[in-house]
């Protein structure tokens, strides 16, 4: 099923022609959003760089990186700090751990609604002795206090979402959480994937604070750009080091044995890596500053679009017992998508997607992600497939 006879697209729509998004019900804006036909170009160039200018490309890529850099400083509310860039978050969280005093403080506080790459990775070492504490994530609106309440003088970090993926809601209040672990001299490490590009971030109060973020969501930046927030004078040493991160003093004389680490965003840095990744993402940046979506223009974008699918969905009165919908959080307290609790989430997936009606689940959770480059009467089609295909 397709929307292009019922409305026509949004004027932003005919910059992702290789996507269709026009004629396509893309409601996973939460997971993996169209690129704009610019990445296209920005990948090519990459190639023709590499073509031309051979092992001389990185003078080239640099400014690509410069560039992916100032875009995630600019999300993140135009904090300090350094800005180290890589293909994933889970490189970015396993050097972060590396570098933490584990002997001397082997305890980790976290919630038990975390993303996989640190879920995962936590549960990993929790086998290996590490003391994982997971707070309940659920009710979200005293999640920071009772994080701040599990810190203690064996705490080596707190690591938590802004915006949880499984729900989509914001948690609030983090520095409460940013203060426990000043008085307790852990680190902080948020994980911003779900609020870059569609919940306007800050670290005003949580200036200390480590963040992970990447582009593969609502940043159409697609796979590879991924960053890790360094507060300022950071001089932590990761275990699990690359050789870039001491590139700049391999011209210098070395002591045999010695492990150095350069300033800034090298400290935290991997290895050779495919720049191709942010070629894409600088073109996309422009591309965003030339259209005008702002964190701030995002983030009323998307409150309309999921006010409508939330309004949408309750007026298919569908049985609770099939989909439902905690229809009484307010909308300024929503993330990106609508999260909608399912008996057979994989059931109503699998339906909907044979309709032309792409979505996802994590569990019993579907989970409706719009984004810009979608009208409001594609958001309005794709709510219809679901009350039908529900009923079925």
């Amino acid at each position: 099923m397709t929307s292009a006879d019922s409305e026509h697209p949004t004027p932003l729509a005919a910059h992702y022609t290789h996507f269709d998004v026009a004629n396509r019900l893309l409601l996973t804006g939460h997971s993996h959003q169209a690129w704009p036909d610019v990445a296209f170009e920005g990948q090519k160039q990459a190639w023709l760089d590499a073509a031309a200018m051979a092992d001389g490309k990185w003078d080239a890529v640099y400014e690509k990186v410069t560039r992916v850099v100032s875009g995630y400083r600019m999300l993140m509310g135009g904090c300090t700090g350094d800005m180290t860039l890589e293909t994933n978050t889970h490189s970015l969280v396993i050097r972060f751990l590396s570098a933490l005093p584990l002997r001397e403080r082997p305890r980790v506080v976290t919630t038990d609604g975390e993303f996989h790459s640190i879920r995962r990775q936590l549960d990993r070492l929790a086998e290996e002795g590490l003391d994982v504490v997971k707070v309940p994530a659920s009710p979200v609106d005293s999640l920071a206090e009772r994080l701040a309440e599990a810190v203690d003088e064996r705490t080596a970090c707190v690591m938590v979402s802004s915006v949880l993926f499984g729900t989509g809601l914001i948690v609030p209040n983090l520095p409460a959480v940013a203060d426990a672990c000043t008085r307790h001299g852990a680190e902080l490490l948020i994980d911003s994937y779900h609020s870059l590009g569609v919940v306007p971030f800050s670290l005003k109060g949580m200036e200390s604070a480590f963040v992970i973020g990447g582009g593969y969501k609502y940043l159409q930046l697609g796979e590879g750009n991924c960053v890790l927030r360094v507060p300022p004078e950071c001089e932590m040493r990761p275990v699990l080091t690359g050789w870039f991160a001491e590139f700049a003093e391999l011209a210098d004389t070395r002591v045999p044995g010695e492990v150095r680490y350069g300033v800034g965003p090298a400290r935290f840095a991997g290895s050779t890596y495919d720049p191709t990744s942010q070629y894409r993402g600088a073109a996309v940046l422009d591309f965003f500053d030339q259209q005008g979506l702002t964190p701030e223009r995002l983030r009323e974008i998307n409150q309309h679009q999921v006010g409508l699918l939330r309004n949408e969905f309750l007026s298919l009165d569908l049985d609770p017992d099939v989909a439902r919908l905690e229809a009484d959080v307010p909308m300024e307290e929503r993330g990106g998508f609508l999260a909608l609790e399912c008996a057979d989430a994989d059931a109503l997936f699998r339906a909907l997607l044979e309709q032309g009606v792409r979505t996802d689940y994590r569990g019993s959770v579907l989970r409706f992600g719009p984004a810009p480059y979608l009208s409001d009467q594609q958001l309005r089609d794709a709510m219809g497939v679901l009350g039908e295909v529900a009923r079925d």
